[in-house]
């Protein structure tokens, strides 16, 4: 039996529904605040990711689907979604738009990992970015409101940590510090940390191997806080001020990192208590030089990404349910196997303000009843040659027993109206 590729999964049911509230809470919180949907192509040219993600990150390095087109381009399945939503605003002359633009954004994304529990090849993502705007202002709004939708969606037992990578220069001081304290101890650090004690070795802090991480400790490795230049160091207080005054609770990471050299200043993760390891549910951070990166022109931004399976496997360690489906109103059962025709011509006059199934063969009442229950509906409708006559349908309450018949045009209004049989 063929079954989903590795790293892959199926979303119906119980699962789905968590997906959909989770998209719908987001929906909500986002567009109040003046965010506009984007769906972005689930591929884009390899050059997007390579500048936007950063070529000496494990994503390009080691986990992006590429592939080369019948033209010969070099294609790469989205592994995140903010290099083609910065893409799309340079390339849809969203500059001219009134700033910031805040555009949102939920879909699938890849990337060639081993597959764990809330971690697989193809994942999903909801995100944020807003583009115009330099403002702390901007950050605060951001990380309360990735914040505001997880608290929205239930959940207590997670944590907030900000951070700052600095500006530029900071960065630059700082890797000039980490390559200083780490070089005596390079040949005990993994290949790839080798590799980015000179490229960058900002994102040795990043590292998952735990004979780097162990080193980091054992020479006490300062955290780039210390390194902040005054404006960082302001803008950081500022975020920080506002987070205070709007009651986002949060506490100060200083190991939270972005080791791209367009990340500049602000920088979160949100957390829970329950996931163990693998606890991070988003995060977030400042991204001012993306954009000169794809070509464009310099354009501030912020934004951030939760991952909608994390938050779902949150939910569930909570005893959160999602949002139930939408019930059946009415199940149609036709006495007569001659009447079935009518029993489908019902069902699409009562569509779609009433969600409404019926049988394809003929069904006695007691048996129909019974089907009604299975689906989970409110009212069962029997069509027999009296209601063929007179274009009626006779509803019986599943829960009540009690029943009444009504002409066909004038069941949505009945409903509208909360009748009762």
């Amino acid at each position: 039996m063929t079954k989903a590729v590795k790293g892959t999964h199926d979303l119906f049911d119980k699962s789905l529904l968590y997906h959909q509230t989770i998209i719908g809470r987001a929906r909500d919180w986002l567009e109040a605040a003046g965010g506009r949907e984007i769906a972005t192509p689930i591929f884009e040219l390899t050059e997007v990711f390579e500048r936007g993600v950063g070529t000496t990150t494990d994503i390009v390095q080691k986990e992006m689907f590429t592939f080369t087109d019948r033209g010969g381009r070099s294609l790469t399945l989205r592994p995140e979604g903010t290099a083609g939503v910065v893409r799309a605003y340079l390339e849809h002359g969203m500059k001219v738009w009134p700033q910031p633009v805040k555009l949102w954004y939920a879909g699938p994304m890849f990337r060639a990992e081993r597959p764990q529990k809330g971690r697989q090849r193809q994942f999903h993502q909801v995100g944020y970015e807003v583009l115009g705007s330099d403002s702390p202002l901007a950050d605060a709004e951001a990380v309360a409101l990735s914040y505001l939708i997880l608290r929205d969606l239930g959940l207590r037992k997670i944590t907030l940590r900000l951070g700052s990578v600095g500006d530029l220069e900071d960065r630059r001081r700082y890797n000039a510090y980490l390559r200083e304290v780490l070089k005596p101890r390079a040949q005990e650090l993994s290949a790839d940390s080798q590799r980015r004690l000179e490229a960058n070795p900002l994102r040795i802090l990043d590292s998952k191997s735990e004979t780097d991480q162990r080193i980091l400790r054992e020479l006490a490795v300062r955290p780039m806080l210390d390194f902040l230049g005054p404006e960082a160091a302001a803008h950081l207080e500022q975020v920080k001020s506002l987070l205070s005054e709007m009651n986002i609770p949060y506490t100060i990471d200083p190991s939270i990192v972005r080791g791209l050299d367009y990340y500049v200043r602000t920088s979160w993760e949100i957390h829970h208590k329950l996931l163990g390891a693998q606890s991070a549910l988003g995060g977030g951070g400042r991204y001012d030089g993306l954009s000169e990166l794809l070509g464009g022109p310099p354009t501030p931004g912020v934004g951030w990404a939760l991952g909608i399976e994390r938050v779902a496997l949150a939910m569930e360690a909570e005893g959160l349910s999602p949002a139930p489906a939408r019930p059946l109103d009415i199940y149609v059962a036709a006495l007569d196997p001659d009447l079935l025709p009518l029993a489908l011509q019902a069902a699409i006059r009562l569509w779609p303000e009433l969600r409404v199934e019926y049988s394809l063969s003929s069904k006695r009442p007691a048996k129909a009843i019974r089907e009604a229950e299975k689906r989970g509906a409110r009212y069962v409708a029997f069509i027999g040659e009296n209601e063929a006559r007179s274009n009626t349908l006779t509803l019986k309450d599943i829960s009540s027993g009690e029943q009444v018949t009504l002409p066909i045009e004038e069941v949505k209004s009945w409903f509208e109206s909360g009748g009762r049989a």
